[in-house]
């Protein structure tokens, strides 16, 4: 076989591997070979022996009795290791922030069509704006969300933006030429905010960037509206030094 034709053949079997695991995400119990097939439009037998390839490799874990495969314990080795070394690479960064503001801030990442927070830095006031690690956010309403959305093109705020924008209050965007319209502001200003948006009595500013592979992360500093007013100066310059910073370590 001609080197093109090898190299063609290796790039659609990564390819189809990457279709594989993005169809697993968010399947805790697995799918089937069959659905897994009819999702990914590929032949039974093709599928069969890409998943025996990467069960062999525990990036799949196979359960021959409820004929099911599912993200295994090598692949979320190696992600929590990659989200380990972005909290450590920006925890110098966060913690700069939070020593200008006094404010929580927190670092999240994109997961489908949400955006969840990995590690936090809590404030010390006692009336505060914590998410718990793990919490998910919507990308539409969320200054984290709407900073991730802000730095995607088109094509991309398609595939993750769900046909209908959830409202969780009045202030709510509902409406996707108004979403479109704020992300353009926040690809000029480099920040993005949540005025009430997602949580009546909390405002939150975000900015974010890319780590070293390419994947979207933000860092967003969640605050009560009574303090927002007279803190966005200093909040959202603190952000921005940040941003800077970010883009000139990671590129």
């Amino acid at each position: 076989m001609p080197p093109m034709e090898r190299d063609s053949g290796g790039v659609q079997v990564i390819a189809r591997v990457g279709q594989l695991l993005r169809a697993l995400e968010g399947e805790p119990w697995g799918l089937t070979l069959t659905q897994l097939a009819s999702q990914l439009s590929l032949p039974r037998s093709t599928v069969h022996r890409l998943v025996g390839a990467l069960v062999a490799e525990q990036l799949l874990v196979s359960a021959p009795a409820a004929g099911r495969v599912r993200i295994g314990p090598e692949f979320i080795r190696i992600a929590t290791s990659s989200r380990l070394e972005l909290r450590q690479q920006v925890d110098p960064l966060m913690k700069q922030i939070f020593d200008v503001t006094g404010e929580t801030v927190d670092l999240s990442v994109l997961e489908g069509d949400q955006v969840r927070v990995l590690y936090l830095i809590p404030t010390q006031h006692q009336l505060r704006a914590i998410a718990d690690v793990g919490a998910a956010f919507p990308l539409h309403c969320s200054s984290k969300g709407k900073a991730l959305l802000a730095a995607m093109d088109d094509e991309e705020i398609d595939a993750v933006l769900p046909k209908s924008l959830k409202r969780y209050n009045e202030r709510t965007i509902t409406t996707r030429a108004a979403l479109l319209a704020e992300l353009r502001e926040i690809r000029e200003t480099g920040i993005a905010y949540d005025l009430q948006e997602h949580v009546p009595g909390i405002c939150a500013a975000a900015i974010a960037a890319q780590d070293p592979f390419g994947a979207p992360f933000a860092i967003s500093i969640p605050i009560p509206s009574q303090r927002f007013v007279t803190a966005k100066a200093t909040i959202s310059k603190a952000l921005l030094e940040v941003r800077a910073e970010l883009h000139a370590v990671f590129g």
